[in-house]
């Protein structure tokens, strides 16, 4: 049980790591941003990883996502990838990518399995091998290091020990591994956003590889990489059967940087921007949001609003509430309680959506005893 350091309140579904209870992060009492800077702090200098994006007025500004970073000589970027080393921006390049992979078995527990063609057969016989679950096929599954924002309660918080020394993989011998009954390839960390050109040149080394033949490509992100490359993603995802699937971590901002180290922003406008170009194809569908039900965090109140902003786009997008597991920095929260998933639903559902559905549902534990501390109504 942790105190909030505002209000005085105890709770066990306050982060001792945060040091701020949900109520008082709507509130945005004085000092909280302080007190913010000081849990990131902790979860990224062991890491080696600048607190704020670096905006040095005489360092290199990248364009890759919306941390905008002005990398100092010799410094590097909020991702940790991209590095000022004389004068010239490196790393995270489209000729090699900081990443490992391996294949995972059809279906598999992916936040879109219960809409995409690998768990369910939707849209065969275009886009999937059978007209059900793809038994017997298999994901490439890359995940790569480094992310834009700093979740404290990530759940590949291992994203942050980049290799050093290690030139990476190019896209052609990452792509030779969709082979065989390789049916999707998904892109994913960490966060693909600070590798995305490496992403979509192994995207197109591996369709032409398999070119007359089914193969999926998807990415799981938060949202936050540049426009221009959410849409060359968003493009291949519709030409090739797959799509990308949207962390819509919280809507109120304080809660945001609270729990994501970074504003939601770019992440929104990003997700109207896809919803957009995924009209062009409805099964399977193209956009495929989720969102992590972070006890004591992102309760029902968050995701009404989460919900609505998705039902007043499109309310057929498939919704993912997923449950939590104690991870890294929020490692004393407990488990997603059965009730907390369920109001989360009911609360989708009556601001519109018509596709909502609990991930990890074996995550899921008892009712945490206490009053959420804004029960949705």
């Amino acid at each position: 049980m942790a105190r909030c350091r505002f209000c005085g309140k105890d709770s066990p579904l306050t982060a001792a790591s945060l040091g701020v209870c949900c109520s008082c992060l709507r509130l945005g009492p004085v000092g909280l941003s302080r007190q913010l800077d000081r849990a990131h702090e902790a979860a990224r200098l062991p890491f080696g990883l600048p607190l704020h994006p670096p905006q040095d007025p005489h360092g290199l500004l990248c364009r890759r996502c919306a941390n905008r970073c002005r990398i100092p000589a010799g410094g590097v970027g909020y991702c940790g990838l991209r590095a000022n080393v004389r004068r010239r921006l490196i790393g995270a390049a489209a000729r090699r990518g900081r990443a490992h992979w391996y294949l995972d078995p059809l279906p598999t527990n992916c936040v879109a399995d219960w809409v995409c063609p690998g768990g369910t057969g939707a849209g065969y016989p275009t886009w999937a091998h059978v007209a059900g679950p793809e038994y017997g096929y298999t994901n490439l599954a890359v995940f790569y290091y480094g992310c834009s924002f700093d979740c404290l309660g990530c759940q590949n918080w291992q994203c942050r020990d980049i290799p050093r020394g290690d030139e990476g993989v190019s896209p052609p011998t990452l792509a030779a591994h969709a082979s065989g009954r390789v049916a999707c390839l998904c892109f994913f960390g960490g966060d693909p956003g600070p590798q995305i050109p490496h992403s979509l040149a192994v995207a197109a080394s591996a369709r032409m590889n398999r070119r007359g033949r089914i193969l999926r490509i998807c990415w799981e992100t938060n949202g936050g990489m540049h426009p221009r490359w959410m849409d060359r993603a968003m493009r291949v995802a519709l030409e090739s059967g797959g799509c990308i699937k949207f962390d819509l971590k919280a809507w109120d901002d304080g809660i945001h940087v609270a729990l994501a180290g970074r504003p939601n922003r770019q992440t929104l406008a990003n997700f109207q921007r896809a919803a957009a170009m995924a009209a062009a194809r409805r099964d399977p569908p193209a956009l495929v949001a989720s969102t992590l039900l972070v006890p004591g965090y992102v309760d029902a109140a968050e995701v009404a609003k989460i919900a609505a902003f998705i039902a007043a786009i499109d309310p057929d997008i498939p919704y993912a509430l997923l449950g939590f597991h104690p991870q890294f920095h929020l490692h004393d929260l407990p488990v997603t309680s059965r009730a907390h998933a369920q109001a989360a639903v009911a609360a989708a559902r009556a601001a519109g959506l018509r596709r909502v559905h609990i991930g990890n549902r074996h995550l899921l534990g008892d009712d945490y005893g206490v009053e959420d501390p804004a029960p949705y109504a």
